[in-house]
């Protein structure tokens, strides 16, 4: 992990992390947790358990917020404040809906990005006062539908919750090894063509063991460079660097 500058304006630094970075901290931080709150690992993780992950972490978590008024789309928000824990908000309608647990369990955990990633640095980065003595009484990060998992690299703060989101939910050494069971039974070396029968069997197999959407599982082994959307590419299987 580097820093760089932050050209969204939001810090004046801003953490630039490899994706096998982000992968071995969330997988790291998700087994020390697990082994703690059950004495193993458990998946899919309950979603009770991503809950009090966040707690730790965050000053108030309000399940049963009404989040109308920052936009229709609008299912999870981060704040930031000065000397404190952050606040999180979940949309109520995701709470209240049994149907919709899925996208509970991913709007949980692309918070949780914000509150063990992003807020350490808001808290760095305002400890002492502009210019002018002044320093920002909180800031806000609404979270829509459609950045949770997939969101553009464009907006970093985003990408990286939507990143952490899926390697919490899936982490990556588990994942690998359902795709390397699936690699074989297709006879590749490379990642599987997204439209191939084993690939659409392996997505049915990560929505199965780790409660997620097959929008989130697609998602997340398309980042793994398990799933080409063309042909296919380098060995997947071949040691990490």
């Amino acid at each position: 992990m580097k820093y760089i500058r932050d050209t969204t304006g939001r810090l004046s630094q801003r953490p630039h992390f490899e994706p096998i970075e982000l992968d071995r901290e969330c997988e790291r931080i998700v087994f020390e947790f697990l082994k703690q709150r059950f004495g193993q690992l458990r998946f899919p993780i309950p979603t009770d358990a991503l809950e009090v992950l966040i707690e730790k972490d965050a000053q108030d978590l309000d399940m049963y917020a009404d989040l109308s008024d920052r936009g229709p789309d609008v299912e999870g928000v981060t704040e930031f404040i000065p000397d404190q824990k952050p606040r999180v908000k979940i949309s109520k309608r995701l709470s209240e809906d049994p149907r919709l647990e899925n996208r509970l369990r991913t709007t949980l955990t692309h918070e949780f990005g914000h509150v063990k990633f992003h807020a350490p640095l808001w808290q760095a980065d305002t400890a002492t006062a502009d210019m002018f003595g002044k320093r920002p009484e909180h800031m806000p990060i609404s979270c829509k539908r459609e950045n949770i998992v997939g969101a553009s690299e464009y907006d970093w703060m985003e990408w990286q919750a939507g990143y952490v989101c899926g390697a919490v939910l899936m982490p990556h050494t588990r994942v690998k090894a359902l795709a390397k069971e699936a690699i074989g039974r297709a006879g590749q070396q490379g990642p599987l063509g997204l439209a191939s029968t084993e690939a659409i069997e392996l997505i049915a197999q990560v929505v199965e063991a780790f409660k997620v959407s097959s929008d989130a599982a697609r998602v997340r082994l398309i980042k793994l460079k398990v799933l080409a959307e063309r042909g296919a590419g380098a060995d997947l299987l071949a040691p990490e660097r």
